[in-house]
């Protein structure tokens, strides 16, 4: 049953963004959906893959995204304690 629900809300998203255009030759028609294909696979984020394009995760690079994401976040929030804690010190002063 699920199987059947993720190619049904696939072909939905193919649908509504190939319906936004016009397309009057079936060539033009063939390069957007393979350019649709392309963008969904390697480029769009899929929230059901932890944010990651099914071709990050089918390649096995996954992992080391996640990975080097959390990295950053934490870089971040430390960054931001440091302006946070350096701001209030000024501020009594």
């Amino acid at each position: 049953p699920q199987t059947q629900g993720k190619i049904e809300r696939w072909h939905r998203s193919l649908k509504n963004q190939i319906l936004l255009e016009n397309y009057y030759f079936p060539d033009e028609l063939q390069d957007r959906i393979r350019q649709f294909v392309d963008y969904y696979n390697h480029e769009r984020y899929h929230e059901s893959l932890n944010n990651l394009t099914p071709a990050d995760v089918f390649n096995g690079r996954g992992q080391s995204i996640l990975d080097e994401r959390k990295k950053i976040k934490h870089q971040t929030l430390a960054m931001r304690r440091r302006m946070y804690y350096d701001n209030h010190a000024n501020s009594q002063t």
